[in-house]
């Protein structure tokens, strides 16, 4: 099992933080973590910090976790993909998703119904431009050359590449389907290894389909670690994150963090987080998040409980995790990742014992 972390997210581009940012990057790939992935919300953008990291960095492989799929005409992100991509030595990971309704409608002033189908179209015509094609299509999100305009269909002028992977952010039993037909990968969230087969199941069935497998796609998944004697410490860290995932990341009619929670057993706890968050009562919303939720859908506690959650995960199919690292300043956090290494690599020598 492979290990990642995450630079970015909404409150990046502080002054002064990309850079400690960067460094932080650097050290992690001396430990041998193999991808940074680059948040996309409503701070930093998915891509550009990639371009400078790839600079300082000579192995570590570079996500977009997740490029927002209407935040960019699709030969816009084709180009800036392809570019990246050149320039890193191929490194990138295109990590794609949907994102939700206040950020596409809110932030990019698109409408955000029928994501599923824009998603579609936009992978279509990426593979279109990856593979040296010209980049003519007719959907009803998107129409390549526009009609009734004066364009015509264009190829895009740098070598075709069809090796860059395409990783997508899914939660919904449709859309996980259709990433077990295309994607290269996928990145989890909302998950547990107990609940692994609850979006396993629906990327089988898609990938059944087209005759793949689902040994096929990257199962790339994200978790909370902390590392710590003091474990209900841990857990009252972890609580505040769960309840802004459950009541405010969306709407209240559209968030797919609470509809993903309903579907892997914790539907009373979604249902009761998320109205207690909608009407303001935050303190109230956290204190109703079960230290249950809190320790399946991390990786908290002593090294010993860290080490058989590391190998829960690795044994319900996941290659790569996602190490979102509780700990205070850059040298703590890679004293984490080291420690995660570590465990590792003793679930693997218990395993061939």
């Amino acid at each position: 099992m492979k290990t990642a972390i995450t630079v970015g997210g909404a409150d990046s581009g502080k002054s002064g933080g990309f850079e400690s940012t960067v460094d932080f990057v650097v050290e992690a790939e001396k430990l041998g973590v193999d991808v940074a992935w680059s948040a996309e919300a409503w701070g930093m953008d998915a891509l550009t910090p990639l371009a400078y990291i790839a600079a300082r960095t000579s192995k570590i492989r570079l996500g977009t976790g997740i490029a927002q799929v209407s935040a960019r005409a699709p030969g816009n992100l084709a180009m800036a993909a392809m570019s990246l991509a050149l320039m890193s030595g191929n490194r990138l990971i295109l990590g794609l998703g949907v994102s939700g309704p206040q950020v596409v409608e809110g932030l990019h002033g698109v409408p955000f119904a029928k994501p599923l189908g824009r998603l579609k179209e936009l992978v279509s015509i990426l593979k279109l431009a990856f593979a040296g094609e010209r980049l003519q299509f007719q959907g009803e999100h998107y129409q390549l050359p526009r009609l009734g305009g004066e364009g015509k269909a264009l190829k895009l002028a740098m070598p075709a590449n069809a090796e860059i992977p395409i990783f997508l952010a899914t939660l919904g039993p449709r859309s996980l389907e259709y990433t077990g037909e295309v994607a290269d990968g996928w990145l989890g969230t909302s998950f547990t290894p107990a609940t692994a087969d609850m979006y396993f199941e629906h990327m089988r069935l898609g990938a059944d389909k087209v005759g793949r497998s689902l040994s096929d796609i990257s199962m790339a998944v994200g978790a909370v670690v902390g590392i710590d004697d003091d474990v209900e410490k841990l857990i009252a860290k972890r609580k505040p994150a769960l309840a802004f995932q459950l009541g405010g990341m969306g709407s209240a009619d559209t968030n797919f963090y609470n509809e993903a929670y309903r579907r892997i057993g914790f539907e009373d706890v979604a249902k009761n987080v998320q109205s207690l968050w909608v009407q303001g009562k935050r303190d109230q919303a956290v204190a109703a998040v079960p230290d249950e939720l809190a320790l399946q859908t991390s990786i908290l506690g002593t090294r010993e409980m860290v080490k058989e959650r590391l190998r829960q995960y690795q044994d319900s199919g996941i290659n790569i995790l996602q190490l979102q690292i509780m700990g205070r300043g850059p040298d703590a956090k890679l004293e984490i990742i080291d420690t995660v290494h570590q465990l590792i690599a003793e679930n693997s020598e218990d395993k061939e014992a």
